[in-house]
């Protein structure tokens, strides 16, 4: 049965695989599907090891399927040669993927029919504002989590029309318009009933970059509604990203996964590690002679708390 989705690009020529993923998402929402998805922009740490070893276990438990999906849109960073040592690092690890890898860099045709299906909502609109105006405005980031931005601030927000005669997202900033004050409420397999307030724990958020790259909320909502994705894995940086998510699965009329957020690993010191933590690297553990289990092991060992 073909999937009628405004994330289906009318006249777009897929690959099996593409086609598999662009037709079939609804039927395979009776059996667990899950997903890795490495970003090609540095050596694996044992922190991405642990959550991906995990994501590989759950759906092996489910008898369900993984897709390994390369998150290489950002041009800049992303490298052919770390995307090689990730799917080696994979394999290595004993991470059984049966679908994939598919890349995202050669999705753009989805991630703009998901544009376009935003647009004609009037949900998202092109911002001109910069990051510094965003950091000057009254609305102060919340200091608590690592990675947080500043609330976008409403009075900033253009015309509620603005953008929606555009052809094309390149050249802006587009931002997703929030509903202020609705609190976006979800379950979590680990930390529970979890709720985020819109225009309080997050503002307008950026859909499309201005250098004409799909942003992170966009592309993943995208790929995981196109390849009937029934469960995410990953860690709990990303809880508030959850929220920013479901407003995308909301607005694109498509049933959002279960969610799984695991702790994260941290230093010594009690910082996320981060890929420039090349003593944490998989590839460095690897050689140093460790084997999988241990290097397992470690990313419970440096956890504080563990």
């Amino acid at each position: 049965m073909r999937w009628n989705s405004p994330l289906r690009p009318r006249n777009f020529r897929a690959t099996p695989d593409e086609d598999r993923f662009l037709t079939t998402a609804h039927t395979w929402h009776a059996t667990y599907r899950g997903r890795i998805a490495p970003t090609p922009t540095g050596d694996m740490h044992v922190g991405h090891a642990r959550t991906f070893v995990a994501a590989w276990r759950r759906a092996a438990d489910a008898g369900g399927a993984l897709v390994l999906r390369i998150e290489d849109l950002d041009p800049l960073r992303s490298r052919d040669e770390w995307t090689a040592r990730a799917i080696e690092d994979l394999t290595w690890l004993g991470v059984q993927w049966t679908e994939g890898p598919v890349y995202q860099s050669r999705r753009r045709p989805v991630y703009e029919a998901t544009w376009r299906a935003l647009r004609d909502a009037g949900l998202v609109y092109p911002s001109h504002v910069s990051r510094k105006e965003v950091r000057d405005a009254a609305h102060a980031p919340h200091e608590d989590e690592e990675g947080s931005e500043p609330v976008f601030p409403p009075e900033l927000r253009p015309t509620a029309h603005a953008g929606r005669d555009a052809e094309s997202p390149a050249g802006v900033v587009w931002r997703f318009r929030v509903p202020d004050g609705e609190v976006v409420r979800f379950t979590d397999a680990i930390r529970g009933p979890q709720a985020f307030t819109a225009g309080v724990d997050f503002g307008d958020f950026v859909v499309w970059r201005k250098d004409d790259v799909p942003a992170y909320e966009l592309a993943v909502v995208a790929d995981d509604v196109a390849m009937g994705i029934t469960e995410v894995v990953r860690g709990e940086d990303l809880l508030r990203s959850t929220a920013r998510q479901l407003l995308v699965y909301r607005a694109l009329g498509a049933t959002p996964p279960a969610w799984c957020h695991l702790p994260l690993v941290r230093d010594a010191e009690g910082r996320r590690l981060a890929k420039r933590h090349q003593a944490l690297s998989i590839r460095e553990l690897r050689a140093r002679g460790m084997t999988p289990d241990e290097v397992l092991a470690q990313a419970e060992a440096v956890r504080p708390g563990a």
